[in-house]
């Protein structure tokens, strides 16, 4: 049986394999988990023992495939866990990974099972990141790219935002920079702020479209009322970094197919 401290580890290693991709160095993990290279580097050796992490020398650590499937385990305990807490609890988005770390390794199958038909066996967490399935396989790959990345004029829908920092999470909320937001990049200033316009959320911009598919937005995207209604928000780099975003005509046209929205 593994103890609460190896899950933590292998989930850390797990979500720095999905950011950066194997290996993952010692110190990208001690940053992580918040503790000394060393201390990591006598864990990662109980691990390999374990048959959990494959560890290169100067070059980092692997996941093995056993040790893919428990880190996945934990990830879809934490993160429907946190859908709870949000969705049924009234907890904000910036409380629920401390109260789902606590419990993610004490919860049964079973109470696995009933959280997540309680919830409708939701996709992503709160702060959209993907719960893997039932079947423990690993989530399809994200092509959500930082909103450092994009360009001046571009409109984009809020994929995920991290949740490394509360304070971060409570500074976003109040920006109104959420899942499912649709922003416009107003300026990006070197080493600096990010300026977006905070626009509506992507399902009012498929709402937005009459029925015969005809554009009502100023710009082809969405709700002009809810554009004009914008407002403007600059977000310091490092924080902005950690929001993941995808194109508006991507999200658009994805959710209007679903919708049957200018559909064949």
């Amino acid at each position: 049986m593994l103890s609460d401290v190896m899950e933590d580890y292998l989930k850390a290693i797990y979500v720095l394999q999905t950011e950066s991709g194997p290996p993952v160095s010692t110190s990208a993990i001690a940053e992580r988990v918040g503790k000394t290279p060393p201390t990591v580097t006598s864990m990662l050796e109980t691990l390999e023992d374990r048959g959990l992490v494959e560890r290169e020398k100067y070059k980092g650590t692997e996941l093995t495939e056993e040790g893919r499937t428990v880190a996945l385990e934990v990830l879809r305990h934490h993160r429907l866990l946190e859908a709870y807490l949000a969705e049924h609890l009234d907890y904000s988005w910036s409380e629920v990974h401390d109260e789902a770390d606590a419990l993610e390794h004490h919860i049964s199958e079973e109470f696995e099972r009933r959280v997540a038909a309680a919830l409708g066996d939701p996709a992503v967490d709160p702060h959209g990141d993907p719960i893997p399935g039932v079947d423990l396989e690993p989530p399809a790959d994200d092509d959500a790219r930082p909103l450092t990345e994009v360009a001046v004029g571009d409109r984009v829908v809020i994929a995920r935002v991290s949740d490394r920092d509360d304070e971060e999470l409570e500074y976003l909320d109040r920006a109104g920079i959420t899942p499912g937001t649709t922003i416009e990049v107003l300026d990006v200033a070197p080493f600096g702020m990010v300026t977006v316009e905070v626009g509506p959320d992507s399902d009012e911009i498929v709402g937005a479209n009459d029925d015969e598919g005809t554009d009502t937005s100023r710009d082809g995207t969405g709700s002009g009322a809810a554009a004009d209604s914008g407002r403007e928000q600059s977000l310091p780099e490092t924080i902005a970094a950690a929001v993941r975003v995808r194109p508006v005509e991507e999200v658009n046209g994805a959710a209007a197919t679903d919708a049957g929205v200018g559909g064949a």
